[in-house]
């Protein structure tokens, strides 16, 4: 397939932050499995609140032993100084996912799975994760080529003409799926995998590299 080039400014960002993108993919992919359930754990703190509030949450609550210990963690998603929208659910969450983390993590499988496949186990084994914080969760986890659709990544689609419009609500799995497979069409042609798109994309918003 003949590929294209990628428009401005997209093309000047990714040539001058592609190194730092790829770094970032490799750290996913070197993410040990004893630290999956804090990665699952950041993607359920992330909707509707800072990702720097989810980072600085999860790193307290390593640091006190949630995992281990399983007690409240309500107190450390409401502490002002990282708060977490909607902390009581997403407290009851964390909670839960602890208790069934082994039988999710069963159905992380590599060897046997992929990804469209994982991520479905996902969604069906995490309470109140679509396709968005599966495909998070996952990507996180050195999983590649999962579409993580917010109004950020919206937003870019629309201006390079991946799609009409940005959704006036969150997609449904079909449309999901859709916008998904037109993403990795253009990334195709670009030359450029979807997985360093996201990323730029994000990079362009804020400035920074993250999760």
């Amino acid at each position: 397939m003949k590929t294209i080039d990628l428009p401005e400014p997209w093309l000047s960002a990714y040539t001058s932050s592609k190194p730092a993108i790829q770094q970032r993919l490799l750290d996913f992919s070197l993410v040990p499995a004893d630290a999956y359930f804090y990665e699952l754990a950041y993607c359920i703190l992330t909707p509707q609140s800072s990702a720097k509030n989810a980072d600085r949450t999860i790193g307290k609550l390593i640091a006190d032993g949630f995992y281990e210990l399983g007690f409240d963690p309500t107190s450390y998603l409401r502490d002002p100084e990282n708060y977490i929208r909607f902390h009581n659910v997403k407290s009851a969450r964390l909670l839960h996912v602890r208790l069934n983390f082994p039988e999710i993590l069963r159905h992380l499988n590599r060897n046997t799975l992929n990804s469209i496949e994982m991520r479905e186990n996902v969604i069906a084994t995490v309470g109140g994760f679509g396709m968005k914080e599966a495909s998070h969760f996952l990507r996180n986890i050195g999983v590649r080529g999962l579409a993580i659709l917010d109004r950020h990544i919206f937003k870019h689609l629309t201006r390079l003409g991946v799609i009409d419009e940005i959704p006036k609500n969150a997609p449904t799995k079909k449309r999901y799926l859709e916008i998904e497979a037109a993403w990795h069409e253009f990334a195709n042609n670009v030359g450029i995998s979807l997985d360093e798109l996201d990323l730029l994309f994000w990079s362009m918003e804020t400035g920074e590299i993250r999760k």
